[in-house]
């Protein structure tokens, strides 16, 4: 006579990971002790949507069970309190249920979330290494082109600085703002928008009161209407694109020689 074998019930935490792990309060929040609620009530509703089932599973932590959701749990519930010790609440890797309570629980993500130190370093080493892009771009690109960065972060001011001030300045905001420097670098209508506002600056085109329609300066022939809700001089850098744009960006080009 054969015998069947009882096939163990699948879990979502059966290849969680055995180890010690950190959770912190969100915000710095650091009191003497925060209590997190341990099972489900009115007040408090501990719920979780299990998508491959298609409904919301009720939640306990209880010492003496292996599991955090009731419908796994078996026989009586022994409660035991979770609390945060100055913002932090250390679990060891001898209570996985523990851990895998805190995964599921409605407040991870609002109020508290698991420190992650590999994930802390990962995202560290990305910002320096987009730090060194930065710096480096800022190094290596002309006066002309640092201008026209610089001119979106500090306006018309850079037309009286120095080179020299503003390679410091566009290396400053190259380590502030490492990701928002490489994106200006990278953008080919960050020139195209400077030689409009320089243009406008120095009377060779000029913009409306309204800010909707570009003219030349000498003698006040229409060039291009703003579309609505469109920046000006981000609507004039795409149309000095267009066939008709590029006459007018190359004779502005020749004008600023």
């Amino acid at each position: 006579m054969e015998t069947k074998t009882k096939k163990k019930k699948s879990s979502m935490f059966d290849n969680w990971e055995i180890k010690d792990r950190t959770y912190v309060l969100n915000n710095n929040y650091e009191p003497l002790t925060y209590m997190l609620p341990v099972r489900h009530t009115t007040k408090y509703p501990l719920l979780w949507f299990d998508e491959e089932k298609g409904f919301n599973r009720e939640l306990r932590y209880a010492t003496n069970q292996r599991s955090p959701f009731v419908d796994e749990q078996d026989g009586p519930a022994t409660l035991q309190h979770i609390f945060f010790e100055k913002g932090v609440l250390i679990v060891k890797r001898n209570q996985p249920v523990l851990q895998q309570f805190l995964s599921v629980h409605p407040q991870n993500g609002s109020m508290f979330y698991e420190h992650r130190p590999e994930e802390v370093a990962e995202s560290q080493t990305d910002y320096i290494e987009m730090e060194v892009e930065a710096l480096n771009l800022a190094m290596s690109l002309e006066v002309d082109f640092l201008e026209a960065i610089m001119r979106v972060e500090l306006g018309s001011k850079v037309a009286t600085m120095s080179s020299k001030e503003l390679k410091r300045d566009a290396l400053l905001f190259a380590k502030r703002n490492p990701q928002t420097f490489v994106a200006l670098a990278s953008d080919d209508n960050v020139q195209l928008r400077n030689l409009g506002i320089i243009a406008v600056e120095q009377g060779i085109l000029k913009l409306s009161g309204d800010n909707r329609t570009f003219t030349w300066g000498s003698n006040n022939r229409k060039l291009f209407s703003v579309p609505f809700d469109e920046h000006p001089y981000s609507a004039l850098a795409a149309w000095f694109k267009t066939d008709e744009g590029l006459e007018v960006f190359q004779s502005i080009e020749k004008k600023l020689k």
